[in-house]
């Protein structure tokens, strides 16, 4: 007799079934696993007899084969452990046959027979409703499983917990959902003194999801402006929060205390990798710019990444998405985030300062800003200056305007955004921003008045701007319109617009 289990492999954040077969034949002892395992599934064998041998189970002196079907399909991940380990027990006769048909099961187990953690059991929990089927998963990871619909879930704390349930000796309690605690709130707008257009720039970006790029001297606040940024961003949808949290759990990242529901902030290092960025590697994980799905990306030091993995990011700007292609994988990830970039303006970071910059000014601006390519910088919409502070800016109170006030503001802009596009886009996890919408939407849904229609043709013959910067002066704009609960976008709204746009000149940037 053949034992059954059904399972899951991870392909990006879909699922795939996978079958588990046990056969127990007469033959030299021995324990193998086929199916195109990788390390950690081969040596689940190990972690199987250990848990078992610990709940007084020994195994047959047998010829015990594990096939993972579809066998042309390579399996990663401990999350093997427990199909594994039930289907042995099937095959024992110590569990009901039966009783593991309408399950799909996977969780790592430890030596002594406890049950542990995961990655992917939100995904694996859907993809169980999607068969009509209940989930078996780690007990700590119950809460995350109960998202995935009206499904019957069992989580155990150890593998003699679950035997016992199936034999009737006890009954598992049924997990319920969970959403993250509620947190402190971040650091506020008003520490912030001074630097009144880079919070204007804030708030817009913030407003209609732009992305920003910040250009200033070492100390004059870039950094502390971005980490102030989700604190005036609207938290998470439930449709929003489910795809985040999805991302999170593949990758196993995702809270103990349940599905996300602020915005993700991502701030790699300027020394990642093209992979980390972007994802990749052997398993084809997701990287930083997926992390930050439906979120911030900050880019501190953004000259200094290097030019390979800046430009990979350009694709995923513009569809909201990456896919991830190897010689062993071929994955897509979500990933429609809001990149905020900060820079110096040299390498030596006092372009502007005669006192302190370098010998090399004005020429080393060009060189350091010449490393941003320019398709990479004519997807930013907003750049802003963010100059040093002097002394009596520094002595000065905070600001009187508090991240709270900010954010109310940026809801009630995102709310008119909503409304007006809700009835033109049909499509399934399309943003209702003004960045996230695509252009024919945005031009049908907006009216500009006849001057600002004038100043806009002339600024793009002007600065030949790109059909893609067209577009883009005109999504700050109608940002901006929202921002003063304007029906139509004017002649100030697309200057102002102009203004945070950058273009090339003689290898430095310049205002358009």
């Amino acid at each position: 007799m053949i034992a059954r289990v059904t399972t899951v492999a991870f392909q990006g954040i879909d699922t795939l079934s996978v079958d588990v077969q046990v056969q127990m034949a007469s033959g030299l002892p021995s324990f193998t696993i086929v199916g195109l395992p990788d390390k950690a599934v081969s040596e689940a064998r190990e972690r199987v007899r250990a848990a078992m041998g610990s709940i007084g189970v020994a195994l047959p002196p047998k010829r015990i084969t594990i096939n993972l079907s579809p066998a042309d399909t390579l399996k990663e991940g401990s999350h093997f452990d427990l199909p594994i380990a039930l289907g042995l027990l099937s095959a024992m006769s110590i569990i009901p046959p039966d009783a593991l048909e309408d399950f799909v099961a996977l969780g790592e187990l430890a030596l002594d027979g406890a049950v542990t953690r995961v990655a992917g059991i939100l995904p694996a929990a859907i993809h169980a409703a999607a068969l009509e089927r209940g989930l078996i998963c780690p007990h700590a990871q119950g809460g995350e499983a109960a998202w995935a619909g009206d499904i019957a879930i069992l989580n155990p704390d150890s593998l003699l917990g679950l035997i016992n349930h199936f034999k009737g000796a006890c009954v598992l309690s049924p997990p319920t959902p969970r959403l993250q605690r509620d947190r402190p709130p971040g650091p506020d707008m008003a520490d912030v003194k001074g630097q009144e257009s880079a919070k204007r720039a804030l708030e817009v970006a913030a407003a209609g999801g732009h992305n920003l790029l910040m250009i200033g001297p070492p100390g004059s606040g870039k950094s502390m402006l971005a980490a102030r940024l989700p604190g005036i961003l609207p938290d998470l949808t439930p449709a929003e929060a489910l795809d985040v949290s999805m991302i999170h759990s593949v990758y196993g990242a995702l809270p103990d205390d349940g599905l996300i529901q602020r915005r993700p902030f991502r701030d790699p290092h300027h020394s990642a990798s093209m992979p980390a960025l972007v994802g990749g590697g052997r398993r084809a994980r997701p990287g930083e710019i997926s992390l930050a799905h439906n979120g911030v990306l900050f880019l501190d030091e953004f000259a200094e990444f290097s030019r390979t993995a800046l430009d990979a990011l350009r694709q995923p700007l513009e569809t909201g998405k990456v896919n991830v292609a190897r010689a062993n994988a071929h994955v897509s990830y979500p990933a429609r985030i809001q990149l905020v970039a900060a820079m110096n303006p040299c390498r030596c970071g006092h372009l502007d300062d005669a006192a302190l910059a370098c010998s090399r000014a004005p020429k080393c601006a060009e060189d350091y800003q010449a490393r941003i390519s320019g398709p990479l910088l004519d997807r930013i919409d907003l750049t802003v200056e963010v100059p040093a502070l002097d002394a009596i800016d520094l002595a000065r109170p905070g600001a009187a305007r508090r991240s709270i006030d900010i954010r109310a503001h940026v809801i009630r802009a995102r709310a008119r955004q909503r409304q007006r596009y809700e009835k033109e886009i049909s499509a399934e996890n399309t943003p209702l921003t003004n960045a996230g919408i695509d252009a024919a939407t945005l031009e049908k849904t907006m009216a500009l008045a006849g001057d600002a229609q004038t100043l806009l043709s002339q600024a793009t013959a002007k600065f030949h701007l790109s059909a893609r910067g067209y577009h883009r002066v005109l999504r700050v704009a109608r940002t901006l319109a929202d921002l003063d609960e304007a029906p139509e976008t004017g002649r100030e709204h697309i200057a102002e617009a102009l203004g945070y746009r950058r273009i090339r000149h003689g290898g430095a940037l310049a205002t358009a």
